[in-house]
């Protein structure tokens, strides 16, 4: 990838080129096979000026998510516990919000997803929904909190979902939200590395009777659609939509089916971006493309074999041999990027890079890894209302995507 970085105006601007296809971007990364042989990615016409990057702002402390409030400002959740407003170029940081209720900052836990309501409006319907690692009996677990926010303050504060069972550790949170078009949300929810004790060798991943490693469903108000799946027996939990997952760090609806996609960390290899259908399994820690911690580098370590199907839902793209740690999910629909439209655009942890899937239909057609000369670990990725994207870092930058 060809990088020529330049100082514009007191921002850092990188003008980086596209890379065509699936056989550069496997290159470029050493790794991230795709799950389909692929074609080339459409180059943008000749008139058009290479996709840049500009970082906004550099002063953020471990952002987590992004939400763009009607009037271009910006909500920023920071994962020691912290709220921002940025202005609406994303260089200051106007307020703090106040009154969020406590965090378990640790380890992977903190405060994480934002969203506002669907039908936002700061006067007549001021929610928004925020995800959180919360303390209780037997550890922590993913908490689900809605307020209204007037002003720089938080009113009427409620918890309207929590993980349970609660269990010890720092990891796997999973933790995004989405909405549907009928207003309800889904939530998913890391499998937090933990074996059950009723299905000795079994992750919690595949027990219905719980929430670790699942995406549920529910009303705004916490409470369950009548119309959620049905699971087959008497001890499913009723919020419960699909399972078998185990870190879903992404969540986007497709602009053209409204169904949900999500993407998520494999062990060693094995990322997934998964169309998720209501009852489906998705085969954590039964079935994955990844390998075990440790495992020489190949195809016979796969989990399961690999291979999801019959038994289990195949992922739409995966990465082998190495993980990239998925972080953030968005479908480009903007007039920015007009070659990118349809696409899907995951962040990179591991894999420092941000990754556009082009999709023909439900299927991945080819991929690429773009702005890996960034250096930077993308927690989330937006689609900003002026049809740029925007990236946040681990590193504590709003970086925009345009040309």
């Amino acid at each position: 990838m060809s990088v020529a970085a330049r100082r514009n105006s007191g921002r850092s601007v990188v003008q980086v080129a596209r890379i065509a296809g699936v056989a550069a971007s496997v290159a470029a990364c050493g790794g991230g096979a795709s799950s389909s042989n692929g074609t080339a990615a459409t180059a943008p016409a000749a008139t058009a000026a290479a996709p840049k990057a500009t970082v906004l702002n550099a002063s953020l402390s471990s952002p987590w998510s992004l939400a763009f409030l009607p009037d271009r400002r910006m909500l920023v959740t920071q994962k020691g516990g912290t709220m921002l407003i940025l202005s609406a170029d994303g260089a200051r940081t106007e307020a703090t919000v106040n009154g969020l209720p406590a965090v378990v900052a640790s380890g992977q836990g903190g405060l994480l997803d934002v969203a506002l309501d669907p039908g936002f409006d700061a006067s007549t319907n001021p929610w928004i929904y925020w995800t959180y690692s919360e303390a209780g009996a037997g550890g922590n677990g993913t908490a689900v909190a809605r307020g209204k926010l007037a002003g720089t303050t938080l009113t009427d504060v409620t918890v309207i979902f929590r993980q349970a069972p609660k269990v010890s550790g720092e990891g796997h949170y999973g933790s995004r939200l989405a909405f549907r078009a009928d207003g309800t949300l889904f939530v998913t929810l890391g499998e937090r590395q933990q074996d059950d004790p009723s299905n000795p060798g079994l992750d919690h991943a595949q027990n219905v009777g719980n929430h670790l490693g699942k995406v549920v469903r529910i009303r705004r108000d916490g409470s369950v659609p009548a119309d959620n799946p049905a699971f087959g027996t008497s001890g499913a939990v009723p919020e419960l939509w699909s399972y078998g997952h185990r870190n879903p760090q992404g969540a986007a609806i497709h602009p053209v089916t409204g169904e949900l996609w999500v993407t998520e960390h494999g062990p060693q290899g094995g990322d997934e971006l998964n169309r998720v259908q209501g009852g489906g399994n998705y085969g954590w820690p039964l079935r994955s493309y990844g390998c075990p911690y440790g495992a020489p580098v190949g195809d016979a370590c796969r989990v399961g074999g690999g291979t999801h199907a019959p038994a289990y839902v195949e992922p739409v793209s995966y990465w082998v041999p190495t993980s990239i740690a998925p972080a953030g999910l968005m479908f480009y629909t903007g007039a920015g990027f007009p070659e990118w439209r349809g696409s899907a655009f995951t962040g990179a942890l591991a894999g420092q890079a941000l990754w556009r899937i082009a999709l023909d239909g439900n299927a991945e057609a080819s991929r690429e890894r773009l702005f890996a000369d960034l250096g930077e670990r993308i927690r989330d990725v937006r689609q900003g209302p002026d049809g740029w994207i925007y990236l946040l870092t681990d590193s504590g930058k709003l970086i925009r995507i345009d040309r």
